[in-house]
């Protein structure tokens, strides 16, 4: 299964009562391990948790921490980049080079590296000689 197909998939899963809005994650780690994770909303926080927060849980819930590829899906006019939040996110699991494609469901994909999704993303690097 490709990462699309696999984002593709748990966006059917998504809950998104409010906005309608599903969005659907596939991550890669470096093992080969395929972890997916889609939106949901409630009714406290209609902006729901993200896709990508999602699948990174799952990845880390099963002992990974090394992001090879990220695939995020949703049925918009152009691709939807991840919100801040999972931005810093993918960036604290994956090296800047790594390829984080978007797509909308009609088929338009934009590829970037993370260091492209999050210029000057903070990492562990600031805290030396803390």
């Amino acid at each position: 299964m490709t990462l699309r197909d696999a984002a593709a998939e748990v966006r059917e899963n998504a809950h998104a009562p409010y906005s309608n809005f599903k969005v659907g994650a596939a991550i890669r780690t470096a093992s080969g391990s395929v972890f997916q994770g889609c939106n949901v909303e409630n009714v406290a926080y209609p902006e729901g948790t993200c896709a990508e927060a999602g699948a990174i849980a799952a990845m880390c819930a099963a002992g990974e921490r090394e992001i090879a590829e990220v695939y995020v899906i949703a049925q918009s006019p152009a691709p939807v980049p991840p919100c801040g939040g999972c931005r810093q996110k993918i960036a604290e699991f994956a090296a800047r080079d790594v390829v984080v494609t978007l797509a909308t469901t009609e088929g338009t994909e934009l590829r970037m590296t993370v260091a492209e999704l999050l210029p000057g993303a903070f990492d562990a690097s600031f805290m030396e000689g803390s």
